[in-house]
């Protein structure tokens, strides 16, 4: 199994720090408004490491940042809301498990981030994906963590990392316009994608329930993407990532689910990817895009 090397936070750190000040400017009362920034990555492109680094080093000197790290992945549905979902929708395979747009608790994410940033004591959710075979349900709440305690020191800077951190839902004409692009593409033996495999309504259904992502992205300050050469490479990343979770908990999906299981949130990239490329916010300077090469080193960075 390859080694994710951490070339990332070289990168990362100086463009926060720049961020972090502009952000402390225009907020005299800083103490009163921590600092946001949304973290996409596609999944096994390294992000987790990253956010490591980023979370020791903000929180140690000279910064001495107290740093919380949310995972979108930590308010997916429940296993039960996520099984009612599926049934509700037995005909659309992007919802038959969790991991599309649609498939997380965004009143919960809302709460959450409205929480952090009045100051208030906070739990910050977990989510246990080893649990029912690997179909993963959310952690216990009293094993929840909590931050921003009586006699603490509040949190300053949050870190909100996921796979579709920052996806912006799509007109509908933009969104039949690369559906019926994706259509045509697959009729070719040489087709690697998903999207032209499903039906529009299918791909609509997401794409609605993302416009209410909205509400998370908008309190966003700055906003990191962790890009790859090939959306593709997350077949054979993912595969890695759950083959060490099997070895380290003993349970996980199989290979063949986890092809089944990227095969069910591929579309996404296919369809939401372009607009973070082009930059999620109006303002310029607030982004940060990193791409990857298949060994998950750094091969260009842009500020957009």
């Amino acid at each position: 199994m390859s080694v994710i090397v951490d070339d990332k936070s070289d990168h990362c750190i100086p463009f926060i720090l720049k961020c972090l000040d502009q952000h402390k400017s225009s907020h005299p009362d800083g103490e009163d408004s921590p600092f946001f920034l949304g973290l996409n990555g596609v999944q096994g492109a390294g992000k987790t490491t990253l956010v490591s680094t980023l979370h020791k080093t903000l929180t140690s000197p000279p910064y001495n940042l107290r740093t919380a790290i949310l995972s979108i992945d930590d308010i997916y549905l429940t296993h039960a809301d996520q099984v009612a979902l599926a049934r509700s929708n037995p005909d659309n395979p992007l919802i038959q498990h969790r991991g599309e747009p649609g498939t997380h608790d965004l009143q919960l994410g809302i709460s959450l981030f409205s929480s952090l940033k009045n100051r208030n004591p906070t739990k910050i959710p977990a989510y246990d994906k080893s649990a029912f075979n690997g179909q993963g349900d959310r952690a216990p709440e009293p094993t929840w963590e909590t931050v921003n305690t009586p006699g603490t020191s509040s949190i300053s800077v949050v870190i909100f990392e996921g796979w579709c951190v920052g996806f912006r839902a799509l007109s509908s004409s933009a969104l039949e316009s690369k559906w019926s692009s994706a259509v045509e593409a697959a009729r070719s033996s040489d087709y690697q994608g998903r999207l032209g495999k499903h039906e529009l309504s299918h791909v609509a259904f997401v794409n609605e329930r993302l416009r209410g992502y909205d509400g998370l992205t908008d309190m966003l300050d700055a906003f990191i993407h962790i890009d790859a050469e090939d959306t593709q490479f997350v077949y054979r990343w993912r595969l890695e990532q759950e083959a060490k979770m099997r070895a380290e908990k003993g349970s996980g999906m199989s290979d063949e689910g986890v092809v089944e299981f990227v095969n069910g949130y591929y579309p996404a990239y296919e369809l939401y990817t372009d607009t973070l490329r082009e930059g999620i916010f109006k303002e310029k300077g607030r982004q940060l895009r990193l791409v990857v090469g298949q060994d998950r080193k750094v091969k260009t960075v842009e500020t957009l």
